[in-house]
């Protein structure tokens, strides 16, 4: 088991070199189901986890031009906050026991890997629906989509915020579909967001929880050594055809953690 999950270690750094997102989805289920950490703490670890890694792809993509250094600060101007805010003063007023379904007991643990199963379920559906797009301009239009960029990085930040979440899977529809960037520094700048995000949203949790740094910053290597062969790896395949590939393992994913959380409830 502890040999698995430090290869599954590795693959979130892969995904996010490979896709420019995709490492948060998988580093919650690492940590919670083969580490066997609780996932409020699990969902704080990855902020540090996926952040760091980002941070190395966006320091290689910004060595290839690819990216957009006024497009992250302006979209992550509104979701670092969010996420901040969210981090340092929402999740320490969440009570583990939440809420009565007639016998069922709802509790934080179980609702957090709910949501986030749900999350991935989402995810996958538009990585496995994702297809090529023409892009129709070569420079971003930043002044006629701020009000839906800001907007768009409120609604990442409570998801990083929250779940422990990067949102690249979100960011990089965005980026393309609304600013009409071209894929290649899509994914750039998203690791980029996702990095500030992260990180800044793990800041918020000083204090909140006893962090194992020994443990986390060994996941933190092994993910960033992931990251490193992901960018290789993604010269050389097709990105439409891993993303969907990707999509139906996240989907998988998803599924199989709603229905173990279900069985725990009988």
């Amino acid at each position: 088991m502890e040999i698995a999950a430090y290869l599954a270690s590795v693959f979130i750094g892969i995904s996010l070199g490979l896709i420019g997102g995709g490492g948060s989805i998988l580093t919650v289920p690492v940590l919670v189901y083969l580490f066997g950490i609780s996932p409020l703490v699990s969902t704080s670890y990855s902020l540090f986890i996926v952040g760091s890694t980002s941070l190395v792809g966006a320091y290689n993509n910004y060595r290839k031009g690819a990216v957009k250094i006024k497009t992250a600060l302006l979209f992550g101007s509104t979701s670092i906050t969010t996420v901040f805010l969210t981090r340092k003063f929402l999740i320490p007023l969440i009570p583990r026991e939440l809420f009565t379904i007639g016998q069922l007991q709802i509790t934080e643990p179980l609702l957090t890997m709910i949501l986030f199963a749900v999350l991935m379920v989402i995810a996958s559906v538009g990585m496995i629906r994702s297809k090529e797009r023409k892009q129709g301009c070569l420079e971003c239009d930043l002044k006629g989509n701020i009000i839906k960029m800001l907007l768009s990085g409120v609604g990442i930040g409570l998801t990083t915020g929250i779940l422990g979440a990067g949102g690249g899977f979100l960011l990089i529809p965005t980026l393309v579909l609304v600013l009409g960037m071209p894929m290649k520094e899509a994914v750039g700048t998203s690791l980029l967001i996702i990095a500030l995000n992260s990180l800044i949203g793990f800041a918020g949790d000083f204090g909140h929880f006893v962090i194992d740094w020994i443990f986390l910053l060994k996941i933190t290597a092994i993910a960033m050594a992931g990251i490193l062969i992901g960018g290789v790896i993604a010269k050389r395949i097709d990105a439409t055809s891993l993303k969907k590939a990707f999509g139906w393992f996240v989907l998988v994913m998803g599924i199989y953690i709603i229905s173990t959380e279900l069985l725990h409830l009988q």
